[in-house]
């Protein structure tokens, strides 16, 4: 794509063991009863009108469509996202929340009295405050050269959203989830058609994956469709 967006490889190589992500703990917590039916819904659970048009501006600059695959959208990663925060992961059910709340050094990980559906609603609606002050539009209007700025400068923490939330750790959780919803099993609403998976070679959710990596660690394609959940159900 030659506007600039987020670099896809460069998302790849940050995403480090991306193949893992299934049983990641947005991934995890979704109910095993997902497993019978992997279609994805109509409509969203748990954003906002105004938020999901948030989200799915973030997906599809950060996934833009190419010959490799559809756009973020059409991946399904906005589902993904809103299915994990309607969930126990987004309802905070494995985090410490009783404080005391202190400010935390980077190596602490997340250390805010927040679950992570609180942290993402409270980031959207102030990184859009921020752009309205600052662009005069939300978020999902801003051009992909603004937009592009907004996420570098949440991502380095230079962007002062209004209500105090930390950029940083609003722009952590996005990743995390983006991520998620690219590489997990296609069960929990990403990676539709396992296309993040043919991408990359991984195998799914294959017992003899180890033996495949040693067989085409010399640079072949794997060149089996890989295999999910859904398919060994």
């Amino acid at each position: 794509m030659s506007q600039p967006k987020v670099g896809r490889r460069a998302l790849l190589l940050l995403a480090g063991g991306v193949a893992g992500t299934a049983g990641s703990p947005a991934a995890a917590q979704v109910p095993a009863a997902a497993a019978a039916s992997p279609a994805v819904p109509v409509g969203y659970t748990f954003l906002k009108p105004s938020e999901a048009v948030f989200v799915e501006a973030v997906v599809t600059h950060m996934i833009p469509a190419d010959e490799l695959t559809p756009d973020g959208v059409e991946l399904g990663i906005a589902t993904f996202i809103d299915r994990a925060l309607a969930g126990s992961w987004g309802k905070g059910d494995r985090l410490y929340m009783h404080g005391p709340w202190k400010t935390g050094t980077p190596n602490q990980g997340y250390q805010l009295p927040m679950t992570p559906a609180e942290l993402y609603r409270a980031g959207i609606a102030q990184t859009n405050a921020w752009c309205e002050t600052t662009h005069g539009k939300t978020f999902d209007r801003l051009t992909a050269t603004e937009k592009e700025t907004v996420l570098q400068d949440l991502s380095q923490a230079r962007l002062k959203l209004p209500g105090g939330l930390p950029a940083r750790a609003f722009f952590d959780v996005v990743y995390q989830t983006v991520m998620e919803g690219m590489f997990a099993d296609p069960i929990y609403g990403g990676n539709r058609d396992k296309a993040a998976w043919k991408m990359v070679g991984f195998p799914g959710v294959m017992a003899n994956n180890a033996q495949n990596i040693a067989i085409f660690n010399d640079g072949r394609r794997f060149p089996n469709e890989p295999v999910s959940i859904a398919d060994m159900s």
